[in-house]
């Protein structure tokens, strides 16, 4: 399949019209530092967020969300039983989820609970450039949440996760990557405050799962995700002094986006 930067700006306007219009509803097993951030960048999106994750919950619900987020942040003994549970119950239901190997690397229970996630069938994967060298064995990890290498290191690792699991994976940091393991894309939007926002990267990983809940072009879906996230966090920073006022600009950056900015913004190559 043939995709130009131009194909994928139109596809990332269609797609965000499509989750504003069809709302879909995605289940977040989530870190419990970021659970109201990641609703609220949801339901500003247009989204309907569920925050889902025990066991003899999760996998029902999985099987009729639209989309589930799988997030590793503060993976507690019930959760992670939940988690592998609903990436079952999303595999046999063919609900789109995502992973967000939040961390994994230098420590044990994670790194292993990602591994086995990862052979379970993620639609998408979304990590920094760390976390996704550590999730395919090429790297460490990180400072904590924090990456340590650059992007552009963390490409040929997203090449083989994508090729191995068949997923779509998207590296984030200053310019975004997205493979599918053959194709690739490099996103110029976002802001340096997005770093300073609590939760930004993980909501980001919810976002996904809306998009891959709306959508049969996994690549597409992923790269519109990232732009529209993106592309909100810039013009919410045109309207703020710091850190505080960015995080409440954001999510009305996201109710208030139209199709004319998100085409003349969206930086896609």
């Amino acid at each position: 399949m043939t995709r130009t930067p131009e194909d994928l700006i139109d596809h990332s306007i269609a797609a965000w019209e499509a989750v504003r219009a069809r709302r879909p509803l995605v289940q977040c097993l989530t870190n419990s530092v970021v659970t109201n951030v990641t609703a609220n960048v949801l339901l500003a999106l247009g989204a309907a967020p569920a925050m889902v994750d025990i066991p003899g919950e999760a996998g029902p619900f999985a099987g009729v969300a639209s989309g589930v987020l799988i997030n590793l942040g503060t993976p507690t003994g019930e959760q992670r039983v939940a988690m592998v549970e609903a990436a079952i119950a999303a595999g046999r239901a063919g609900t789109p989820w995502v992973l967000d190997p939040v961390a994994i690397g230098a420590l044990p229970v994670r790194t292993l609970l990602a591994a086995e996630l990862c052979g379970l069938g993620p639609a998408v994967v979304r990590g920094n450039a760390s976390e996704i060298r550590a999730l395919d064995g090429s790297g460490a990890g990180g400072r904590g949440v924090d990456t340590s290498d650059e992007v552009e290191d963390a490409v040929a690792a997203a090449r083989r996760i994508a090729r191995t699991t068949g997923a779509v994976v998207a590296v984030s940091g200053p310019v975004d990557v997205v493979t599918d393991g053959t194709t690739e894309m490099r996103l110029g939007n976002g802001h340096p405050l997005l770093t300073a926002m609590t939760g930004a990267g993980c909501a980001l990983g919810a976002v996904l799962a809306a998009f891959a809940g709306d959508s049969v072009d996994r690549f597409a879906s992923t790269v519109a995700a990232v732009t529209v996230y993106n592309v909100a966090a810039e013009l919410a920073a045109e309207r703020s002094s710091g850190p505080g006022s960015f995080a409440f600009a954001f999510l009305d950056a996201l109710a208030d986006l139209d199709a004319d900015t998100l085409r003349g913004r969206a930086v896609i190559a």
